[in-house]
């Protein structure tokens, strides 16, 4: 019989920092990512809940210099189109943040769903097929933070075309892309995001967040 963890104060209180000091890196160090605790953090984020225990996610890890320049191309154009769609009074803001740490990181990797896999027999997903997707962000979370316990920082980019990394990364076409993730040491660390930092948005009280019926 396994006994149950004791979770105490102690435990929470880290628990805790560790949510507040989890971040999106952009910045990275040049030491690379040991290749056995890059497996034991994706050992940790297939923990996550999935849904009809499907463990939909799909982590492609992107070691090829060709495959990374195709991701970092595509990156800037999709940045440059984001850019001209901003406004006059957001576009020199915009223009200063750093929303991807392509050139530096050490680690890169995608994270896809697979949207009908045969794991779980189609359970919890007749009327909410998008739960897979869901599922494997929840891997993400897991992931990101597991990384950062271990003193590492991870970086979420965005602002790509799903379907130019899916033909760069030689994946399942009916995979749904999930996102590019960098992951490497920070260069810093900061309890405050790189957002909030840059004066482009802010925290609002969880309150705010809350809808009572």
């Amino acid at each position: 019989m396994t006994l149950t963890p004791l979770f105490d104060d102690v435990f929470r209180a880290q628990l805790a920092k560790l949510f507040a000091w989890r971040r999106d890196i952009r910045h990275f160090r040049p030491e690379p990512v040991p290749g056995e605790l890059l497996q034991r953090l994706l050992d940790l984020a297939c923990l996550a809940p999935s849904v009809g225990l499907s463990e939909p996610w799909r982590f492609v890890i992107v070691d090829s210099p060709a495959r990374r320049e195709a991701v970092r191309v595509n990156f800037e154009c999709c940045n440059a189109a984001a850019l001209a769609a901003q406004n006059t009074d957001h576009s020199a803001a915009y223009a200063r943040l750093k929303l991807a740490g392509l050139n530096q990181a050490p680690c890169q990797f995608a994270v896809f769903a697979d949207p009908d896999p045969s794991q779980g027999r189609g359970l919890g997903r007749a009327t909410m097929p998008e739960t897979a997707a869901y599922s494997a962000v929840m891997a993400v979370a897991t992931l990101w933070l597991a990384a950062r316990a271990h003193g590492l920082g991870l970086g979420w980019v965005s602002i790509l075309d799903p379907a130019a990394i899916t033909a760069a990364l030689d994946t399942a076409p009916d995979w749904i892309f999930i996102g590019y993730f960098c992951l490497g040491y920070p260069q810093t660390d900061d309890d405050l995001p790189a957002l909030q930092r840059a004066g482009w948005e802010f925290r609002r009280a969880p309150a705010a967040t809350i809808v009572q019926r």
